[in-house]
């Protein structure tokens, strides 16, 4: 018998009853017959019990080759799904003219998505024990923690995903929200990039526009300017209004159709305040140049008609008489106090 001389049999013992016990031949102690000491017992057990379970993980696992295989399978078809579809969100958002970093969020949506539920399926493969109510049980339990960790950061996605889908600004905006104000650089599905009108770089986060009010200063290309204008109260209010219209007519910056407005509104403290209203173009640098140049140039045709543009003026009444020095008899700079 080949490895005779390696291995050798002993009779079973008082110690194993039923069992018999291979070791070394040439041992002193079987060759003889005799039985196996305690010792070589205690070491040979945790032996015997590795073995088995080496045994019973090669049983189980040749046993889940299937189901491994199936889960495989399970996720090459998802990763082709999410890629599929993908693509035709994206190609669906283009034939729509869907600005880009929506076509980018909706995609990315849909991936995850797709991806969720396949490897609910795949878990479900793998685990049999596992049900889908179990999974999606524990899906929901796992959300609310996240979602409850996550909050502003979720909030943000969806208020960029809905800023994305109502598009109540563009890119090229100039907008202003609060203490934000510039021209919209970038919108993405967290926040959107803002450019000071002082050059910097503002990263506002979307929940921010979405809750505050947005007011959009290039929504079309022309905007209505007002102007206040005060004149004397002894001014010939039709011919002022007149001058104030001749001189909107010859400007540059301000437009003809519809035709500038000048009315009276006001008895103000010092004045008779004129406003005035024309339309220019709806640009931050549109809007400061049109006033600049109505400004100056109203201000010197109505010098040049000789027509005054008032500054306030106080009367101050004192309810005892004043006694001024050097005045009638009063001690001034220079002289002495009477009966000196």
């Amino acid at each position: 018998m080949k490895g005779a001389d390696r291995l050798a049999l002993c009779q079973p013992s008082h110690h194993l009853p039923g069992r018999q016990v291979a070791l070394p031949a040439g041992h002193p102690t079987l060759c003889r017959g005799t039985t196996t000491p305690d010792g070589m017992e205690e070491t040979l057990e945790p032996l015997r019990l590795m073995q088995d379970q080496v045994l019973a993980f090669g049983r189980s696992f040749f046993a889940w080759l299937p189901n491994l295989a199936f889960a495989a399978l399970v996720i090459l078809i998802v990763w082709l799904a999410a890629r599929i579809l993908g693509r035709a969100v994206v190609r669906l958002l283009q034939m729509r003219s869907a600005r880009p970093s929506l076509q980018l969020a909706m995609q990315t949506l849909v991936r995850s998505a797709v991806w969720l539920l396949g490897l609910l399926i795949t878990a479900v493969i793998l685990f049999p024990g596992l049900t889908p109510t179990r999974a999606l049980a524990g899906l929901g339990i796992g959300s609310l923690a996240v979602g409850l960790a996550f909050q502003d950061i979720f909030e943000n996605y969806l208020a960029g995903l809905l800023i994305l889908l109502r598009k109540p600004m563009r890119i090229g905006d100039d907008i202003e929200c609060g203490d934000v104000a510039g021209r919209v650089e970038v919108i993405t599905i967290r926040d959107s990039h803002i450019r000071c009108r002082s050059g910097e770089l503002i990263l506002v986060p979307n929940s921010y526009l979405y809750k505050n009010p947005v007011r959009v200063l290039t929504d079309r290309g022309r905007r209505r300017i007002e102007l206040a204008v005060g004149v004397a109260y002894d001014t010939d209010l039709d011919h002022a209004r007149e001058v104030i219209r001749g001189v909107l007519a010859d400007l540059g910056t301000v437009d003809r159709i519809p035709e500038p407005e000048v009315y009276v509104t006001a008895f103000g403290e010092s004045s008779i305040d004129f406003v005035v209203r024309w339309w220019t173009g709806s640009a931050p640098p549109d809007e400061l140049r049109s006033r600049d140049e109505v400004t100056t140039a109203i201000k010197r045709a109505l010098d040049e008609a000789g027509i005054e543009i008032p500054f306030p003026y106080r009367t101050l009444t004192f309810r005892d008489p004043l006694r001024l020095q050097g005045v009638e008899g009063g001690s001034g700079p220079g002289k002495e106090p009477a009966g000196a």
